[in-house]
């Protein structure tokens, strides 16, 4: 078992099931955030965050609710650096999504994240959330802000 790993958005709508919901994950050192589509593929809501631990058992607990929710696809954060440039953090979501391609064959493309925790941070402010609950939310806001960014995309391809 191995998924598709690609940074083509075409090639990765065209290996994605008909109706199936697409996840976003917001991969950082200590947390994981997602976000999970509708069946239309349309809007993105943020759903939970995954406090890492070690690699298999934050795989498990990310396949166990891919599992429940029937995924389709996986949209992974790429933190590039604000010049385009990749970095040690984007080495490290890439290795993490080759590393999970091993365990599913749910296909996982890649979308720029810059400054979609600052668009995440900004909505939570809008929303007159408190400093406690935007930090406990953050990661799965930015997760949405991620997936909604590869919807809008895919819907235009």
């Amino acid at each position: 078992m191995s998924a598709l790993i690609t940074d083509d958005m075409a090639e990765f709508k065209a290996t994605l099931p008909v109706m199936a919901p697409l996840a976003g994950l917001d991969f950082g050192d200590k947390t994981i955030g997602v976000a999970i589509s509708d069946r239309l593929r349309s809007v993105a809501s943020p759903t939970t965050t995954i406090r890492r631990k070690k690699f298999t058992l934050d795989a498990e607990a990310l396949l166990t609710l891919f599992k429940e929710r029937e995924i389709g696809g996986i949209v992974l954060g790429l933190p590039r650096n604000m010049d385009g440039s990749e970095g040690p953090r984007c080495q490290k979501t890439r290795a993490f999504a080759r590393n999970l391609a091993q365990l599913t064959d749910v296909p996982i493309t890649f979308w720029d994240e810059r400054l979609s925790s600052v668009a995440a941070d900004r909505a939570m402010l809008e929303a007159d959330m408190s400093r406690a609950k935007r930090a406990e939310k953050i990661d799965q806001v930015a997760a949405g802000v991620i997936l909604q960014g590869a919807l809008d995309r895919l819907g235009h391809l």
